[in-house]
């Protein structure tokens, strides 16, 4: 896992999602039924940095009015991909399935797709 989480810039932040989803689509296929893992290294470690990531998305600026824009909307989509994270989050035992439907929700993948889109256009013209 990358860095402390409440260190984060919006780069960072992007990053902690982006690792927090590939490490969900390998937990998806991995069957556990009651996975009550509060490793520093297991599923709800992932989750809860995502929140925090989330939480920075919420308080992040940029100069270009373009993305700026893009990002007031981006942040309406990271809340209701925070909500989902927190109900998972709030459940005693994380399973496979319970994953699974979290990579399926379309608030999750709405989230996924602007920070694609908003980490490739910062690529090509940083703000």
């Amino acid at each position: 896992m990358s860095g402390d989480a409440t260190s984060l810039d919006l780069a960072g932040a992007i990053d902690v999602i982006e690792e927090t989803y590939e490490y969900m689509l390998a937990y998806a296929a991995q069957g556990k039924v009651n996975d009550t893992d509060t490793s520093s290294s297991g599923i709800r470690a992932y989750l809860e940095r995502s929140q925090q990531a989330l939480d920075m998305i919420a308080v992040a600026k940029l100069s270009d009015p373009a993305g700026t824009k893009f990002l007031d909307v981006m942040r309406q989509d990271a809340a209701r991909a925070g909500a989902a994270i927190g109900l998972v989050l709030s459940r005693d035992a994380i399973s496979s399935q319970l994953i699974d439907n979290l990579n399926a929700s379309v608030h999750l993948r709405t989230l996924l797709t602007d920070i694609f889109l908003l980490d490739e256009a910062l690529a090509i013209t940083p703000p």
